[in-house]
């Protein structure tokens, strides 16, 4: 099994470098790292004062990784999910925040357990994700990654300006869809034709 340095690793080399995309809400990003997150850690790289794109751009892969480890696996206590579903758990948590952990309880009260969705794990999460998981892990795992892709495409739907990243231009899977799927077993991928019937409505 990956270490959290690789499955953080793989996130960096995943979100690739520089973009700042105007319909990204994100704003100026460098592998993952958003303008907003490197403002609320105070990393003014230039040391000018201010934090910019252009603090944005010297961020380097490193420091990425080391972002991600401190404050989106360590902080959010996703170390102490079951090994299996931390893989996927942090990759959400590095693309939506602590909505990565609403989903997982969200998912938790579907399947019965009192939980509350409020997006930071604690005793009570732990303890229904550990009945949950030992009862059927490979289905919670598939199932997160399933609600992953559900989440985007409620997204999409919301908003028109952030389909492209669920569809692409030719009509096939978008980036966030494939990002989903890397953590689904193969036979919950949906089909060509269940993603064309599913973005039909989007025009």
């Amino acid at each position: 099994m990956a270490t959290v340095r690789q499955i953080a690793q793989e996130i960096v080399n995943r979100e690739g470098g520089y973009v700042n995309d105007p319909d990204d809400p994100g704003g100026a990003t460098n592998f993952g790292v958003t303008i907003h997150t490197m403002r609320r850690l105070g990393l003014d790289l230039d040391r000018d004062g201010s934090i910019t794109a252009v603090d944005v751009k010297r961020l380097t892969r490193a420091q990425a990784i080391e972002i991600f480890l401190e404050h989106y696996f360590n902080s959010p206590r996703i170390a102490e999910l079951p090994a299996a579903l931390q893989p996927s758990v942090f990759d959400m948590y590095v693309n939506a925040g602590s909505n990565a952990v609403k989903i997982l309880q969200q998912l938790l009260v579907d399947m019965g357990y009192a939980v509350a969705v409020d997006g930071v794990l604690g005793p009570q999460s732990f303890a229904a994700v550990r009945v949950a998981f030992g009862a059927a892990p490979d289905e919670v795992v598939n199932a997160y990654g399933i609600a992953r892709r559900n989440y985007y495409f409620r997204l999409a739907d919301r908003r028109t300006a952030s389909r492209k990243y669920a569809r692409t231009l030719a009509g096939g899977k978008g980036g966030w869809i494939k990002r989903a799927e890397e953590f689904i077993a193969p036979k919950y991928h949906m089909t060509d034709a269940e993603f064309k019937a599913r973005t039909q409505q989007w025009g």
